[in-house]
């Protein structure tokens, strides 16, 4: 079997470094963790490729010349593009060669991540069944209502009696579109090879239509990214949603929305890892999310503002999940980050 297709499977991230710290090899998940092309990677020293990491690049150098091991445990790793993890260190020289050491990345905080994830997806689903249920209760009496108030203004003459019976059918149809909005998708609908950058043009195409002035939409995407099997329509819908959260996020303020496309390797969604998924990311520079909103932030009818329905983010979530994906969200003031993540292989 091929030595680095095998090291390429391992969430572990290796690296092969010399005694002046330059990689001479990286497997998959040291290009995914450092957030870094691994043409690039293979091109600096290990310092140029992170902004902050628990250990002195002397004390590297020292063990690798000294032919020593190392191991470092729950240090601190920021990468480049700003991303936090908690990482163990493990360094360990190469047999016959004194001037190469394997130096061994793996995430601490990965199996924290995921147990947290499952428990919200479960909370979440528990939650939106209750809505669910809730809602085909309102469902029925609601159009029994609207039927009966129809039947009344036919049998009345006066204009101003009839204003009153208009009302009533008018709020009827706002809270059954509503109770409709909460129902949401259901299961999956019929799903088709499309690419996701048409989907997200059609989706910026729809908000820049009425876009303040002081927002500005900006695109990175990874145009190597392969087609994907969704539901076009859905997906559309999905980030719709969070884009216009950003907006509103953004409309007093103003700044920046960026929508990136990335690929990322070895990626568990729920209890099944991925070789490959698509990380489609918006991200806006508004005030952050309210650290109290974090953990229910994709139930239904949780919102932070006052005119907020509070169903945009829980009928993302409900469509990434009924395409194998799922929705993570990292929040501070100045940078906002959910990421769509969808199985690619």
């Amino acid at each position: 079997m091929d030595t680095n297709n095998l090291l390429n499977h391992l969430v572990t991230a290796v690296l092969v470094i010399n005694n002046e710290l330059k990689p001479s090899y990286a497997n998959a998940a040291a290009a995914q963790l450092l957030g870094v092309g691994n043409y690039k990677l293979l091109e600096q020293t290990l310092p140029e490729l992170y902004q902050l990491m628990g250990v002195e690049p002397q004390l590297l150098r020292d063990a690798i010349n000294a032919g020593q091991g190392l191991t470092v445990n729950t240090a601190a790793l920021i990468t480049l593009d700003g991303q936090h993890h908690t990482i163990d260190i493990t360094l360990v020289p190469i047999e016959n060669d004194n001037n190469l050491s394997i130096l061994e990345l793996r995430q601490v905080d990965q199996q924290r991540r995921i147990h947290q994830q499952l428990n919200m997806d479960a909370q979440q689903q528990a939650a939106q069944f209750l809505v669910r249920n809730l809602a085909h209760e309102i469902k029925n009496p609601l159009g029994g209502l609207r039927g009966a108030a129809q039947l009344l203004s036919r049998e009345l003459d006066s204009p101003e009696l009839k204003e009153f019976t208009s009302l009533i059918i008018e709020q009827a149809d706002r809270l059954r579109n509503l109770v409709d909005r909460l129902l949401g998708p259901q299961r999956p609908t019929q799903h088709a090879e499309h690419n996701i950058h048409q989907v997200i043009q059609k989706v910026l195409k729809l908000v820049e239509m009425a876009l303040p002035d002081n927002i500005c939409l900006k695109r990175d995407y990874d145009p190597s990214i392969p087609d994907i099997q969704m539901d076009p329509d859905q997906m559309q819908q999905a980030v719709l949603n969070i884009v216009q959260n950003a907006i509103q996020a953004l409309e007093h303020c103003g700044g920046d929305i960026v929508i990136r496309t990335r690929t990322q390797h070895q990626v568990t969604i729920g209890t099944q890892r991925y070789k490959v998924v698509l990380a489609l990311s918006i991200i806006d520079n508004g005030p952050g999310i309210p650290a109290e909103l974090m953990d229910t932030l994709f139930y239904p009818m949780v919102t932070g503002r006052d005119e907020g329905s509070g169903l945009g983010l829980s009928i993302a979530h409900n469509i990434a999940r009924l395409h194998g994906g799922r929705i993570d969200c990292v929040s501070a003031p100045g940078h906002t980050e959910f990421i769509i993540n969808l199985p690619l292989q």
